[in-house]
């Protein structure tokens, strides 16, 4: 097993240019382009919805939309991504704009992101041909969903010429695009970044003030090692939503606006009054901590100690898989491995929970001992990326 080779934005043009005139061979030419990476989340995990602090970066894998305007009131769009949907052609999908109908949740899945950006739009949308490719694994924890919305958006940008200049703006028409058309209650985060990311730079985010401070990453000697897990998960399938009840449930008992104000002498003493039960105290255990580690995690790599910053991303995922129990064994795995090998300084999963992804700071010089340690291991055909951090949305008028 080796590491994976992903697109890069130019290759996801050259397929998307082949691919936009197989479907749409009486169309001329695309001409703009919205690109929209994904992102890991270094440490900071179901903290955003709880106004906590999150520090993630936007990655090299990307989502395109490529295409045209074609003078009608109808969308149609095409997706390379046949993991989106297991239905027969539901790669394709056309739809006519809200100006002339009302858009509403349907399917093909996939489609009601791209629904969703298009009826949250700040403008009146025109109609356009356009395709979507992404080399952002997909139900990996690496945010597909945003990198899909934030692409959509850029596109449409491109498209009718109304940039937004507010860039936060941006970030939570996405987010209320997933709330509204996917039925995922996400927090800001992986709109945020997808949209804000900076070359070379983590981001601290407040996601209670929508304040963001970038972090530095430029130590060489230390990589970030993405494995995906191979186990897919569906965040709106009921578990992310109870997480969020839990903690707003844990909020309420501690007589806060949300988690991100508790503190741990608080929760420990409704504890031993009997107030709280013990899964809502491990959950809100999970975030309070959380918080702080992120705070000190920025801090630590602020200060060039990688050292620290992998202690306490081995914090963070013990935290996730007791306290909030969003792991699973395949995620354990993945990181009991990385973590017995020479040279690692932390490990942990990241994203959502119930699969995907972990991360990995590992030594350069140990990376492929690690990847060859989980693959003798562990049985469910991992991947394995090596990423550093990269810039945020991309709009293109001229292709």
């Amino acid at each position: 097993m080796s590491i994976t080779k992903t697109d890069t934005m130019e290759e996801l043009l050259e397929k998307g240019l082949d691919f936009f005139y197989k479907h749409f061979p009486e169309s001329k030419k695309p001409d703009k382009m919205g690109v929209g990476p994904g992102r890991v989340n270094l440490i900071g995990e179901h903290t955003d919805y709880n106004d906590g602090y999150v520090l993630p970066m936007a990655l090299p894998m990307v989502t395109i939309m490529l295409g045209r305007a074609n003078n009608t009131d109808t969308c149609r769009v095409v997706t390379a991504c046949v993991d989106f949907d297991d239905t027969i052609d539901s790669n394709r999908t056309e739809f006519k704009i809200p100006t002339v109908k009302p858009l509403s949740v349907g399917t093909p899945k996939w489609a009601n992101y791209v629904k969703g950006v298009i009826a949250c739009f700040q403008s009146i949308v025109v109609g356009f041909d356009a395709v979507i490719l992404s080399s952002v694994p997909l139900g990996g924890g690496l945010s597909s969903s945003a990198s899909l919305e934030v692409a959509t958006y850029s596109f449409i940008e491109a498209i009718t010429g109304n940039k937004t200049i507010q860039l936060v703006k941006k970030a939570m028409v996405c987010q209320k695009a997933e709330h509204m058309f996917a039925g995922v209650p996400c927090g800001i985060m992986d709109q945020f970044i997808s949209v804000m990311g900076v070359h070379g730079h983590a981001l601290l985010i407040d996601c209670k003030t929508l304040q963001y401070q970038p972090v530095p990453l430029t130590e060489n000697t230390y990589v970030f090692l993405i494995t995906n897990s191979n186990i897919h998960h569906e965040l709106s399938n009921g578990q992310y939503q109870l997480r969020r009840y839990q903690c707003e449930e844990a909020s309420d008992l501690l007589n806060v606006p949300s988690l991100r104000l508790a503190t741990m002498d608080n929760l420990n003493r409704v504890h031993f009054e009997g107030k709280i039960n013990q899964i809502i105290y491990k959950r809100a255990r999970h975030v309070i901590t959380e918080i702080e580690r992120t705070k000190s995690a920025a801090d630590a790599l602020a200060r060039g100690n990688y050292k620290m910053f992998g202690e306490l991303m081995n914090d963070s995922h013990n935290s996730l898989r007791d306290d909030f129990e969003v792991s699973c064994p395949e995620l354990d795995q993945l990181v009991e491995l990385a973590r017995k090998v020479p040279g690692v300084l932390g490990s942990r999963m990241t994203g959502g929970g119930f699969g995907g992804c972990t991360v990995t700071l590992v030594n350069r010089t140990a990376v492929n001992t690690v990847v060859e340690t989980i693959s003798t291991e562990y049985t469910q055909n991992p991947k394995f990326y090596v990423v550093s951090p990269s810039c945020g949305a991309r709009i293109f008028t001229t292709l």
